[in-house]
């Protein structure tokens, strides 16, 4: 075991119970043996504290996802779309845009058309048809 620094002191006050509680569901002596236990509660409140942030940033790119999914289909690209909504001061974020991209499909195609006109790069996306099309 490692030796216990001066800054940890405060967690290791906690009380056999509360560990105990926390441990509760761990495999092995994890879950009955104070020592153990408080070394895998410990290293659980620590991944639960930096994955807590990881859910928000996972989100974040799961709402792009769907908004970019949602704009390609419109001929626009995400990066376009966003900016022509900033040019038009429409500030909808990035949750609210991805549920009309998948719930609300002619709201969500108003606001690419709304964007499209705001910004010179969203032109629509010409149909090349024969052999142009191919190559």
């Amino acid at each position: 075991m490692e030796k216990v620094e001066e800054k940890e002191i405060g967690f290791l006050k906690m009380n056999k119970g509360k560990i105990f509680k926390l441990a509760k569901g761990f495999r092995g002596r994890a879950k009955n043996c104070i020592r153990i236990a408080r070394e895998r509660v410990e290293k659980a409140l620590q991944y639960s504290y930096r994955d807590r942030r990881n859910k928000k940033r996972d989100m974040r790119s799961l709402w792009i996802e769907q908004i970019n999914a949602g704009t390609r289909l419109h001929g626009v690209n995400y990066g376009n779309f966003m900016h022509g909504l900033t040019k038009e001061n429409i500030q909808l974020n990035r949750k609210v845009l991805s549920e009309l991209s998948m719930h609300e499909p002619y709201s969500f195609k108003a606001l690419v058309d709304v964007s499209r006109s705001a910004f010179p790069g969203n032109r629509p996306a010409v149909k090349k048809e024969g052999l142009a099309a191919i190559l």
